[in-house]
């Protein structure tokens, strides 16, 4: 927090606004980063589909094809080993951040690392992942258009001349940007940035990445239209209330697989630990079964977004989802837990909505009458499984809006989201996006709340009554006030005021007691700095953080109307007894209205 020194000679916080020009500067800087990303997301996507091209047909072009259609034959399990390879190598030599997720490891670097990711991973993070999808890996584009987002944003933060609080900021708006640039969906996009990355939600950060998502959602519409990521037949019917609850249930079961996915995934990271040989070869082992899967089913190879599309359109339904959800799951568990670059988003999507189809399915089958729709129920899983693994509820329901633009589905995406939510509350400690920071060490809270000591008013709880020095009083005189035991023994700083009651500055017990002071000298002249004070309506948090950054443990109150009366003095003991009608409030259970009935 910034302080400054007003005209009468005080030390007091500096009135702040949300907005300011700094912040200007901040969203031009975000919308330039998202047109960069904006156009980063094509070049990968270009770059996927050429080597997915090179790789299973033999042909140079830029056009996306999906692996599915391959001719390779059992020779297609060798594809995805070379890729793993060459990722192994690039992480060996290059750097072990371009591994992983995408997400958890811009978190980090949020969280540890005052947001700066080093410029290489800029550039190594979306080669290696091209050619990890590429290849065959079963992942989505998302993730790591993201990590590279954020790396893009990281890196022009720490080329401006911006706070760490900026820098993470432009971070954030670059990662959602190329979320939005992804998949069209600028609101789910600033949502997901607030829910996983930004870790608050103010103004100086909320605008900069909205208008970032924004700028980047624009870019995608520039190549691609403005037609739905995920195209679904309109649905007509709306939902009943026997309906909401079956989404509700529906969500739950997704949400209780989720807990067990994220579960799954991370044994299978510590089974990777356990091996005798470098993490670089890990991937190639992890391919191997990447392979395999995509031998017995091609379609469970590459991004997969396809795969989705026909998912929630209804045109894969019954045992054929339920082979394609279940081995993409087991191809992309294992390959991720080895260690390869790629995301989780689009596997999660797809495995979600399969089993929403197939519950769908089943429910329709035992109650016809129940109206649920396997249509809305693949979409309620898809949103639920990624709610479920990351608990961005509000991102995950909008995202599947955005993404199909079926008004109809809200309600049923809402209420089967939050059944996914609350199982996933109880059942897992951890999101797949924070169980990797937990295990090093790094501690991500989640849940936002208003800071209680900005809602309280330094006024309210200033101890009122303080003992105050004259100024003209001698040093001797004082020693001898404090020798006779009627100075309070609770006091450590004494303010000191002139005839007219004007605060002129703070002695503590150390300045009156010091040796080398003259016994005669007044006490005025042995204020050495300005009082530090705050104003009574100023909040607690400015005057903690007042403390902080003058290095004092009490700040006086002092009336706003020009006088410097003083009012009372605060303390850090003061700021913390606060705090216990905060953790009174939610603690004591007891009825306010007590209900009476007649005997």
């Amino acid at each position: 927090m910034a302080e400054h020194s007003s005209s009468s000679g005080v030390i007091a916080p500096r009135e702040t606004h949300a907005a300011d020009r700094r912040l200007l500067f901040v969203c031009a800087a975000a919308v330039l980063i998202a047109i960069g990303a904006g156009l980063l997301a094509e070049a990968l996507t270009a770059l996927i589909a050429l080597i997915t091209n090179l790789a299973f047909y033999g042909r140079l072009s830029a056009r996306f094809a999906s692996p599915a259609a391959n001719g390779l034959g059992p020779l297609v399990i060798l594809v995805p080993i070379a890729g793993a390879l060459i990722v192994g190598v690039i992480a060996r030599y290059g750097s072990p951040a371009i591994r992983g997720h995408g997400i958890p490891e811009v978190m980090e670097q949020i969280l540890l690392n005052e947001s700066r990711i080093a410029a290489r991973v800029t550039a190594l993070k979306p080669i290696s992942t091209a050619i990890s999808i590429g290849t065959g890996g079963p992942f989505g584009a998302e993730g790591p258009i993201i990590a590279s987002g954020g790396a893009l944003g990281s890196m022009v933060g720490q080329v401006l001349r911006v706070t760490a609080d900026e820098r993470k900021t432009l971070l954030a708006a670059g990662a959602a940007a190329g979320m939005a640039a992804t998949f069209g969906a600028p609101v789910s996009a600033t949502l997901l940035a607030i829910e996983l990355l930004l870790f608050e939600y103010r103004p100086r950060s909320l605008a900069p990445v909205a208008l970032a998502t924004a700028a980047a959602t624009a870019v995608r519409y520039l190549f691609h239209g403005i037609a739905p990521v995920f195209p679904v037949p309109d649905i007509i019917a709306s939902p009943g209330g026997e309906a909401l609850t079956a989404y509700v249930l529906l969500g739950a079961v997704v949400g209780f697989i989720s807990v067990l996915a994220t579960q799954a995934l991370y044994r299978i990271e510590d089974a990777f630990e356990q091996l005798p040989i470098h993490w670089m070869w890990w991937p190639a082992l992890g391919a191997v079964v990447v392979g395999l899967v995509g031998w017995i089913e091609p379609h469970t190879l590459g991004v997969g977004y396809d795969n989705i599309e026909g998912i929630l359109a209804g045109t894969i339904v019954g045992k054929a989802v339920l082979v394609l959800a279940v081995l993409k799951f087991l191809s992309w568990a294992i390959a991720l837990g080895s260690g390869t670059a790629g995301g989780t988003m689009a596997p999660l999507f797809t495995i979600g909505g399969g089993a929403g189809s197939v519950l769908g399915s089943v429910a329709i089958a035992f109650f016809p009458g129940i109206g649920l729709d396997v249509r809305i129920a693949a979409l309620v899983g898809m949103a639920a499984m990624f709610t479920g693994a990351s608990r961005a509820l509000l991102a995950s329901v909008v995202f599947a809006f955005e993404t199909t633009r079926q008004p109809l589905a809200l309600m049923p995406l809402l209420a089967g989201c939050t059944g996914a939510y609350l199982i996933s509350l109880l059942r897992m400690r951890h999101t797949i996006m924070t169980e990797r920071l937990a295990r090093r060490g790094v501690p991500v809270i989640t849940e936002y709340s208003v800071d209680y000591l900005s809602q309280v008013f330094a006024g309210d709880r200033a101890t009122r009554k303080v003992v105050s020095l004259p100024a003209d009083r001698t040093l001797e005189e004082t020693r001898a006030w404090l020798a006779s035991g009627e100075g309070s023994a609770t006091h450590q700083g004494f303010p000191i005021v002139d005839g007219d009651g004007a605060l002129l500055g703070l002695l503590t017990r150390r300045d009156l007691l010091n040796p080398s002071a003259s016994p005669a000298a007044l006490l005025r002249d042995l204020v050495r700095r300005r009082p530090v004070v705050v104003y009574e309506w100023n909040s607690l948090r400015q005057a903690a953080d007042l403390m902080v950054h003058e290095g004092v443990g009490r700040v006086l109150v002092i009336a706003d109307d020009g006088s410097r009366r003083l009012l009372g003095i605060l303390s850090r003991s003061d700021l913390l007894a606060a705090h216990e009608r905060r953790l009174d409030a939610g603690r004591r259970a007891e009825p306010t209205i007590k209900l009476a009935f007649p005997v």
